[in-house]
């Protein structure tokens, strides 16, 4: 199976269409694909939506900020949006066949290449980040390029985590990071009171008391007060509730919203939402929609004869006399379906009369169930490509001088997939204990087969892990691998 990346780079430009083109030339090569690009000029930013394959999307960004650096001269640069680097922000988001670490890791080598080719020094930030205090992008930013330019210079906390202490004369600095899917959403307000927004934007933004996994800014755009926020869990805090919220905040200064973008590109999934918020459609679900069922049937996961027929494949591929899919992909299957099943037992009681007191811990559960069921089923691929890697690496290694090296490498790949699906395992089987007592009673078996597929696929994951752990001459890693499965099994 492929494996697909998106990568988001924003870049401090949005005025100038020529140099804004010139960056996306520099980033076209064969692999990667330019799904999306948008220009602001009261920003006086664009940002760029890639998707491809790890190897050349890497180098794509590589070149993108290099091109920004010949072409953007911060010293020059005004805007409404905070900045920090000719090339700002570049966040690698998982979509297919990698994990978040995976993108962590690509995190890092490019932010190692982005100082060895340009000399820009790097920060890193939300998964990648190497201190807590550099999770968050704002943290990092704070004073943008003109206070950071002079504090990091003597000031111990300013230092990047890639390259020397000193930012570029011209580019700043770039922050690199791995996150989850982000959506940039922005409310405009029927006034041109930028103050109204700030105050709303206080009020909705997590870090000062407002909805989780929301960071928002007021700020003047077209002549407008606009709302701007990063929503950065759509699940956990829906786009609908977001706007609700920011409709009754701004109703206190006597402003309405006047409308809402979108920047970048948005899932699905989110609009859905969104759809089953306003519309309250009693026991929604994704299928319900015309064109997933017709991908659902034309792709085979679905067929007019029943279900079999989604299942069936995967089945035939374990039981062929291949290596891979093995164990750990069964493993990632199983608490796949474990997720499923708590997710509909939920949704089946949320709304219900005799639940309505739960409904806030049957969203928040299914919500959470929905994020799991996806990296759990990304790990079935996983799990098989990473045994994959271990093979190449011991053929390859008797023609390499660095075959060891490779090997332990592939061998640590092949550990974090199935501990990976160890921990979310463990988390779907906590969250069906919990639904127990808030769901209907008659759907207890449901939970039953649940929670017996989530410790089958903790123990099966588990043991993968521990086999692979054999093979390993790495005792440090081993020993810190071990410890936390001894922590999953208690």
């Amino acid at each position: 199976m492929s494996t697909l990346v998106e990568c988001v780079p924003n870049f401090s430009e949005g005025r100038d269409k020529s140099k804004v083109d010139a960056i996306v030339d520099a980033m076209k090569m064969p692999g990667v694909y330019l799904l999306d690009w948008e220009m602001d000029a009261d920003h006086n930013r664009c940002v760029i939506t890639l998707v491809g394959e790890r190897e050349p999307l890497q180098e794509a960004v590589i070149r993108g900020v290099g091109k920004a650096a010949e072409l953007i001269d911060l010293t020059h640069h005004q805007g409404a949006h905070p900045r920090l680097g000719a090339a700002d922000v570049i966040p690698f988001i998982p979509i297919e066949g990698v994990t978040l670490e995976d993108c962590v890791a690509m995190a890092r080598r490019v932010g190692e290449e982005i100082w060895r080719r340009f000399q820009i020094p790097v920060y890193l930030y939300e998964a990648a980040a190497t201190s807590p205090a550099r999770q968050n992008l704002e943290n990092i930013r704070r004073g943008q390029f003109e206070v950071v330019r002079q504090e990091i210079l003597t000031n111990p906390a300013r230092r990047p985590d890639i390259g020397e202490s000193r930012c570029h004369p011209t580019a700043g600095a770039t922050v690199v990071g791995a996150r989850k899917f982000l959506i940039a959403y922005n409310v405009y307000l029927n006034t041109s009171d930028v103050e109204v927004a700030k105050k709303v934007a206080k009020a909705v933004r997590f870090s000062s008391g407002g909805l989780r996994y929301v960071k928002g800014m007021g700020v003047m755009v077209r002549g407008n007060a606009q709302v701007s926020m990063d929503l950065t869990d759509f699940e956990q805090t829906p786009m609908a509730r977001v706007y609700e919220f920011v409709k009754r905040e701004a109703a206190r200064y006597g402003v309405t919203p006047a409308s809402s973008e979108i920047v970048g590109l948005v899932p699905k999934k989110a609009l859905e939402g969104a759809a089953e918020w306003f519309l309250q459609i009693e026991n929604f679900d994704s299928s319900l929609v015309l064109e997933n069922r017709l991908a659902a049937v034309m792709t085979g996961k679905l067929a007019a004869g029943g279900f079999r027929a989604g299942v069936e494949p995967f089945i035939e591929q374990l039981a062929a006399p291949t290596a891979a899919p093995g164990g750990g992909s069964a493993s990632a299957a199983s608490g796949a379906m474990a997720a499923a099943l708590a997710n509909m037992v939920a949704a089946m009681s949320r709304g219900k009369k005799n639940y309505l007191q739960y409904e806030r811990e049957l969203s928040d559960a299914i919500a959470r169930l929905a994020q799991l069921r996806e990296e759990l089923k990304a790990a079935i691929d996983a799990d098989a490509e990473s045994y994959n890697a271990v093979v190449k690496a011991y053929k390859e290694s008797k023609n390499s001088a660095d075959g060891d090296r490779a090997i332990t490498e592939a061998l640590k790949g092949a550990t974090k997939v199935p501990l990976g699906v160890a921990e979310r395992v463990r988390e779907v089987g906590r969250i069906v204990e919990s639904l127990k007592v808030i769901t209907n009673p008659k759907m207890a078996s449901d939970l039953t087969v649940a929670a017996a597929l989530a410790r089958a696929g903790m123990d099966g994951a588990l043991a993968n892990v521990e086999i692979n752990l054999e093979s390993l001459n790495d005792e440090i890693f081993a020993r810190d691998i071990r410890q936390k499965t001894a922590a999953l099994r208690a």
